[in-house]
């Protein structure tokens, strides 16, 4: 991701940021497809008119990538990572390991959209949506978690159904590491 010369400003209203510009709005959608268009649920196009609403993960990546810089309030008072943070970790659950995750995708090129439409966190895309088809579900969990057969076969069934492949992302806070477990699944 290169850097622009000048951050674009965002404002932190609830627990969603939001590009009030539409040129900054439209110029970072183009960028990798972050955030969702204010009024529109599938754009087709770069362009729109519409501000920009960003959820807390992204809104972290993009600002540790200083690509914006958010605000609050009247009097505009700068949000930093370390509060963006912490104030995430009160309204999102497991935020941390979410944003491990979605930290590594990104920085390894792929485009990372929200995955509840599939029962996961994330759904992940090579190019981005309209472009290609997402290949890949993925699900954070923590190593000290449980998953029965039960919920794997559920979710490989879901997978399957929609033609994608299903990764359970294991984050390690301490270590900074990931494992990621992928299942292909077949028919006997």
């Amino acid at each position: 991701m290169s850097q622009p010369t000048q951050r674009i400003e965002a404002e932190l209203i609830g627990d969603r940021v939001i590009i009030w510009d539409p040129q900054d709005a439209s110029a970072l959608f183009k960028r990798g497809f972050y955030g969702k268009p204010i009024g529109i649920s599938k754009p087709k196009t770069f362009e729109f008119n519409t501000p920009l609403i960003l959820g807390p993960i992204e809104s972290l990546y993009l600002l540790e990538k200083k690509v914006i810089k958010i605000v609050s309030g009247e009097t505009r008072k700068r949000i930093g990572v370390t509060r963006l943070r912490r104030y995430a970790e009160k309204i999102y659950d497991n935020y941390q390991l979410h944003y491990q995750v979605y930290r590594d995708l990104r920085n390894k090129g792929f485009v990372v959209l929200p995955g509840i439409k599939f029962g996961s966190e994330f759904a992940i895309y090579e190019r981005g949506p309209g472009i290609d088809h997402s290949p890949y579900l993925v699900s954070v969990k923590q190593d000290k978690d449980s998953i029965t057969s039960t919920d794997l076969v559920r979710a490989g069934r879901l997978a399957t159904s929609v033609r994608k492949k299903f990764i359970i992302a294991i984050p390690n806070l301490q270590t900074n590491e990931i494992q990621y477990l992928i299942f292909n699944w077949f028919k006997a």
